[in-house]
């Protein structure tokens, strides 16, 4: 494996450059609501470039709310994923889109969150709830 990629999956910028350079904007503590951006690509699109695949969706929505963790956490623990439901409410086309995520309730193991996507035109397109289990945020469990 090339050196640079495997610096870059490890740094996690090869993730989020696939993901459209997903960025985090802004943290709430009070809230505990993350606000991150992203670039829907034209080639992210089914039905001639116009409409965003729902897996793309669901990944910067889950993308949100894990980053919601790690802020909440001063980057000592993540979440693995346990079940995600999402609501498709409106497409969701190229162009910069916007994502919350955040913590409803947090306990030793297990955590509850919510997501809402925003397409570019600024209208709430999608919404998740997840449940998740904490692990560290260096992998180690």
């Amino acid at each position: 494996m090339d050196d640079d990629l495997e610096a870059r999956i490890r740094s996690g910028k090869a993730l989020q450059e696939s993901m459209g350079n997903f960025h985090v904007i802004s943290w709430d503590a009070g809230s505990r609501t993350l606000h991150a951006g992203f670039t829907v690509k034209r080639e992210y699109c089914h039905t001639n470039g116009t409409i965003a695949q729902g897996g793309f969706v669901t990944a910067w929505l889950d993308a949100a709310m894990a980053h919601a963790v790690l802020h909440d956490t001063d980057f000592r623990q993540s979440m693995v994923s346990l079940e995600i439901k999402v609501s498709f409410l409106e497409r969701v086309g190229p162009g910069e889109g916007r994502v919350e995520g955040r913590i409803l309730r947090r306990g030793k193991r297990v955590l509850f969150m919510e997501g809402d996507l925003y397409n570019p035109d600024g209208r709430l397109a999608a919404q998740a709830t997840s449940t998740g289990i904490i692990v560290s945020a260096s992998g180690g469990g």
